[in-house]
């Protein structure tokens, strides 16, 4: 551009259109970026943990002649029970098949669960017995105890929706990791843990008391070994 006349010369004009059509090309042969990866391929994501309440039942067969609680089926309650204590359910359902052919030993087999539960620390305001109509389900039908609790768990293991043969990408199979999350799902105590985690306990205001006083005295604060820990000095 010239100081006097302020216009561009024709050298400068043809050099930058030039540039510009240098530009445009590069623009036009540039390749779109690509991502990888977008296939999931962690177990934890194709069989996730979910939380949800959920019911627990037992059923306890019962022939029209019973009249109390076999030993193998009042273990099946007990461990029951134990469950349901830990689940901190509100209630326990006790349901009665009624207008069927065992209904009479149905009631008598249902009272001796209620002294089993009784038993076992859940008292008769947290059990609910209630009949249901069973006359078209089976010739004995048996009776039902149930409680609703959260539960961790995970989807039916099993699903093979690809071939196992196709390995062309690398990637592990669809069940893949299904039983490992379906067994660290059932060794959860308290499915509420996974949600967020539990409040800090209060201090243990006397051992603290005993360990400043060690402290200021020079003695030692650790607790004492106990007396079957081996130092291997032999």
């Amino acid at each position: 551009m010239s100081a006097q006349t302020g216009y561009f010369s024709p050298c400068f004009t043809v050099l930058a259109a030039l540039l510009l059509a240098g530009t445009a090309g590069l623009g036009g042969c540039a390749t779109p970026p690509e991502t990888v990866g977008t296939v999931p391929d962690d177990y934890r994501t194709r069989h996730p943990i979910t939380v949800r309440e959920a019911t627990r039942d037992l059923d306890i067969f019962v022939a029209s002649s019973d009249t109390r609680l076999t030993l193998p089926d009042e273990t099946r309650v007990e461990e029951f029970t134990t469950r349901f204590r830990a689940s901190r359910a509100a209630v326990i359902r006790v349901q009665l098949p009624s207008g069927t052919s065992n209904g009479a030993a149905a009631r008598l087999v249902a009272d001796n669960i209620v002294k089993v539960l009784a038993r076992h620390g859940v008292p008769r305001s947290r059990v609910v017995v209630t009949p249901y109509q069973a006359a078209s389900l089976a010739d004995a039908p048996p009776v039902r105890l149930s409680y609703n609790a959260v539960v961790a768990e995970v989807e039916p293991c099993g699903r093979w929706p690809e071939d196992l043969g196709n390995t062309d990408q690398n990637r592990n199979y669809y069940n893949f990791g299904c039983a490992s999350q379906s067994n660290l799902a059932a060794q959860i105590s308290d499915p509420r843990d996974l949600l967020g985690p539990r409040g800090m306990s209060e201090i243990d205001a006397e051992r603290r008391t005993t360990v400043i006083g060690d402290y200021r005295t020079g003695a030692n604060t650790a607790s004492d070994r106990p007396r079957t820990e081996s130092n291997y000095e032999w």
